[in-house]
């Protein structure tokens, strides 16, 4: 059950990544960082689609936390990338080739593989006051330090850099909703009593407008790479952290996971240089990293002309 609502959650992130960049991409680019960005987003439809479908996700995300451990819910959500790169390609009809399928396939099958060899286990220990500061103010430092980074430079890189806040961000917002979760099944009037409630709501905001300023930067799947590599990578390290998840790194287990690792962070680099970013990002034409053109022209093409009768009797 945790493993089917983890994969629930990252399909609905999918599609909530397509839905909301199309709400954001024609955007100018003196929105960025701006409540401008956000203003315009809530006036279109599909934008609101795609933040019903982020609710759904994070309603199937937080009842798998609370099943599941951190360190094994989160890395799930790398599939996410392998809807991404179908849903591109299929439906928007982005050249997909042999970088992309294997890219996204060796970031997944990395992931898992280090889930299996790791086996991140529950601990013993409750988060202190303290663990929940240090950890903090580590996610806040990386946050504001990619944020910064993403001010500078070519569209794909401010989109990754935006992106890696987000994830950030969202692993952090993961982190307050496995506590939150817990104190709703002893008690739900005392949910509001701790400030793990507060640091949800505003930890998962300040997620939901890094990943606008991801989407609205530059190609989603700079955007949508940074985000879902990044977010399993930072839960492992929080639910470490905060919750004593023991990982298994003696004998082979070590170098497995190492090795698992690499995988993952090889695919990620493969899908990153692919055509699906590179070629976009060099492209002479302003539409050619868009989706709504794409989309347009997909329907305009299959939709049949008016006006024109079959010669057949």
């Amino acid at each position: 059950m945790v493993y089917l609502l983890a994969m629930g959650a990252a399909l609905a992130n999918a599609l909530t990544s397509i839905f909301q960049r199309l709400g954001v991409e024609d955007a100018p680019d003196s929105d960025t960082l701006r409540l401008r960005l956000i203003a315009r987003a809530v006036r279109s439809r599909v934008w609101l689609a795609g933040f019903g479908l982020m609710v759904l996700s994070f309603a199937m995300q937080a009842t798998a936390l609370h099943l599941g451990r951190l360190s094994e819910v989160q890395p799930i959500l790398i599939l996410e990338l392998l809807f991404l790169v179908v849903i591109l390609g299929v439906w928007f009809e982005f050249p997909l080739g042999w970088r992309e399928w294997i890219g996204a396939t060796a970031a997944a099958l990395g992931l898992a593989g280090f889930l299996v060899f790791a086996d991140p286990g529950r601990g013993n220990g409750r988060p202190t006051s303290l663990d929940w500061l240090e950890v903090g103010a580590a996610c806040a430092a990386t946050v504001v330090c990619a944020t910064l980074l993403a001010q500078r430079g070519p569209r794909w890189w401010r989109a990754a850099s935006f992106g890696l806040a987000g994830a950030v961000a969202y692993a952090f917002a993961a982190a307050c909703t496995k506590e939150v979760s817990d104190f709703a099944t002893h008690d739900w009037a005392s949910v509001f009593a701790h400030w793990q409630t507060y640091g949800l709501a505003g930890s998962g905001t300040l997620a939901v407008f890094l990943a606008q300023n991801a989407y609205h930067a530059g190609p989603i799947a700079a955007s949508q790479s940074a985000l879902v590599l990044a977010d399993p990578l930072a839960s492992i390290l929080i639910g470490i952290a905060l919750f004593d998840d023991d990982l298994r790194t003696h004998g082979a287990w070590g170098p497995l996971e190492a090795l698992s690792l690499l995988v993952l962070f090889a695919g990620g680099m493969l899908l990153s240089n692919s055509r699906l970013i590179a070629g976009i990002r060099t492209s002479d034409s302003p539409d050619a990293d868009r989706l709504g053109p794409r989309l347009r022209r997909r329907v305009t093409t299959r939709a049949p002309r008016p006006g024109l009768r079959s010669s057949r009797p």
